[in-house]
């Protein structure tokens, strides 16, 4: 309920930073004044029409999901493309509706500015957002599967990033003398899998290794309704350059040998 709460908050606050983007770029084109030749009104209808348009494109990226990083690059492209097709909207809209043209410049204002601060505010909101959902308790109790050095390096940027998938708890299939890792508690082997699901209320699993024990994850998780993850070093690739992809319609992993800068957009 919480995670539902901030995604609409922050759906309702692009919506009203898309439409101040257009709203500030109206002023600084005619200057901070209601002009009887380009009437505020029309204008601000015509971008309130186009907003949702924007911000399904926005959503169409995965710009709102739970581990995106939203400081990245790639994130601003995202967000700089959603604000291009936001404002060729708004210009068609505007045709359509009266007929008329307007200032190309005012255009220039309103995709520079509605990208840079839906781009900030996603920054802003992001950290706001992680620290919300990982308060106690957490909003996404995250258990571990596995003691391994990628288990211990995967926990350890968890809870520093405070990523939402907050770790609670730990099993390992073997068994370790270790009572925890970065303060989340070893709570023993496997045979303790469905006690813990139950008593931490877990929603996510992560698998990191007991490649043998992946069915028996997958089932478990499959009927209580929670998200089962696996680490690619579980299945011996570790190369860290790993992506899933569409073939045919089918999700597959895939290890591509070293691109070029230019490839990332192909």
């Amino acid at each position: 309920m919480r995670y539902r709460f901030l995604l609409l908050l922050w759906l309702l606050s692009d919506l009203l930073l898309f439409l101040g983007s257009f709203a500030l770029a109206y002023f600084l084109r005619v200057g901070f004044i209601f002009s009887s030749d380009f009437p505020f009104a029309p204008f601000i209808a015509a971008a309130a029409l186009a907003s949702p348009f924007w911000l399904l494109v926005l959503a169409t990226t995965r710009t709102f999901a739970l581990g995106r990083r939203q400081k990245t690059l790639r994130n601003l492209a995202y967000i700089a493309y959603a604000s291009i097709v936001g404002c060729a909207l708004f210009a068609l809209l505007y045709y359509f509706l009266y007929d008329v043209f307007f200032s190309r410049l005012l255009i220039v204002f309103a995709f520079a500015i509605s990208a840079g601060a839906t781009w900030i505010w996603h920054v802003l909101f992001e950290t706001m957002l992680r620290i919300a959902l990982t308060k106690d308790p957490p909003q996404f109790p995250t258990l571990i599967i596995g003691v391994t050095r990628e288990s211990r390096r995967l926990i350890a940027l968890l809870k520093c990033s405070r990523n939402p998938l907050f770790p609670v708890a730990i099993l390992d299939g073997l068994g370790v003398k270790e009572q925890e890792i970065e303060s989340v508690p070893i709570r023993g082997k496997l045979n303790k899998l469905d006690d813990v699901l139950v008593q931490e209320r877990i929603t996510h699993v992560i698998q990191c290794s007991d490649l043998e024990q992946s069915l028996n994850l997958l089932s478990a998780c499959r009927s209580r309704g929670i998200t089962y993850m696996v680490l690619p070093s579980v299945f011996g690739i570790v190369e860290r350059d790993e992506k899933i992809e569409s073939l045919e319609g089918h999700a597959v992993t895939v290890v591509s040998p070293q691109r070029k800068w230019w490839e990332w957009f192909f």
